[in-house]
């Protein structure tokens, strides 16, 4: 069984390596004070970083290797050149039950073949995706699949609503989330074959959560759901899209509060405010990808994230190990599938 108080992170992975995964850890440990690293990488480097972090240093491992995965590399040839990466170690501890998960800031496409190797996908998971977190009014969000498939066929789809209702029981407490499946109207006659044939197992079913039919991409930031699916190219598209409509907003209201003495002073009464909403559209805090359909937990940070993102990831990483999530989707998942194949025998006899 896995060490669920322990989380493995590649300390190489990233844009900046040692120094960002060990400085988002000891937030992390600051925020969890029972967890407990392992550290894949480069020891002199970990060392060094660790030295103004003496209280992670207390809780952490050092497992030396000098080989990384490089962030350009193709996902075959990081697959087939991994083992003894710091990558690949990271994943394996969770393979080996010595950690709860996985979290790395390193080539997304390598961390997705190495994670679908070492864990292997989940008994009827065609294709694992990557679920991230969403910011909303209310509160978050989980949006999948965010960039593993290109294009899904409809069972996919309603696999990908299973694992993101079994994420939101994780981190959001509730026994059956509310599911949407993004389309580009809310009318039953809208989208393409596959979202309709995907709306129509999923209102045909009975499933641990509550599907509340089609949504469309303005509705994700209401919060209308707490899980919203969509295939891999539409959803990495609304993802990036959003990220920078925020950024976007942001530099618009900073130079709207430089433009002249009034809006400077505007902007000084109003700074209180304006750090709220600073906060809450930033994309740090919400940080992390889950790749979900595995038989193991490993999460995706931003490469270019800074200390703060990348104790978000670490978090994110915690809260899913703690969860039980792998064993209730398993029995999810299972059922899911042999009520299609029932059904299926049913209507071809």
């Amino acid at each position: 069984m896995a060490n669920r108080r322990t989380l493995a992170l590649d300390a190489m992975g990233g844009d900046f390596g040692p120094d960002v995964i060990v400085a988002g850890a000891a937030l992390s440990l600051e925020r969890h004070p029972e967890l407990e690293f392992l550290l894949f990488g480069d020891e002199a480097r970990i060392t060094a970083a660790l030295t103004d972090h003496q209280a992670l240093a207390a809780r952490a491992k050092i497992v030396h290797t000098d080989t990384i995965v490089e962030m350009t590399a193709k996902p075959s040839q990081a697959l087939r050149r991994g083992k003894g990466t710091s990558m690949w170690m990271a994943l394996d501890a969770v393979k080996q039950g010595q950690a709860g998960a996985a979290i790395s800031a390193g080539n997304t496409g390598a961390l997705m073949a190495m994670a679908k190797f070492i864990f292997r996908p989940m008994a009827g998971v065609e294709r694992p995706a990557i679920a991230a977190l969403w910011p909303t009014i209310n509160a978050e969000c989980i949006v999948l699949d965010v960039g593993a498939n290109i294009g899904a066929n409809a069972r996919q789809l309603a696999d990908f609503a299973l694992l993101g209702a079994a994420m939101g029981r994780a981190l959001f407490h509730i026994e059956k989330p509310t599911v949407g499946l993004l389309n580009v109207g809310v009318e039953e006659i809208k989208g393409d074959g596959v979202v309709k044939e995907a709306h129509a197992l999923l209102k045909g079913s009975d499933l641990p959560l509550t599907y509340n039919g089609f949504v469309e991409g303005h509705q994700i930031g209401q919060g209308v759901v707490d899980v919203v699916v969509v295939e891999g190219f539409a959803g990495n598209i609304a993802l990036k899209t959003a990220e920078g409509t925020a950024r976007q907003i942001g530099k618009y209201l900073k130079d709207a509060m430089r433009r002249s003495l009034a809006s400077k002073i505007g902007a000084f009464l109003a700074q209180g405010g304006f750090k709220v909403l600073k906060a809450k559209m930033d994309p740090r805090r919400v940080n992390g990808g889950t790749f979900l359909g595995l038989n193991g937990i490993a999460v995706k940070s931003h490469g270019g994230s800074d200390a703060l993102g990348f104790a978000s990831a670490v978090d994110l990483g915690y809260e899913m190990s703690q969860s039980g999530l792998l064993k209730r989707l398993a029995h999810d998942l299972d059922e899911f599938h042999q009520n299609l194949t029932d059904t299926g025998a049913r209507t071809s006899g």
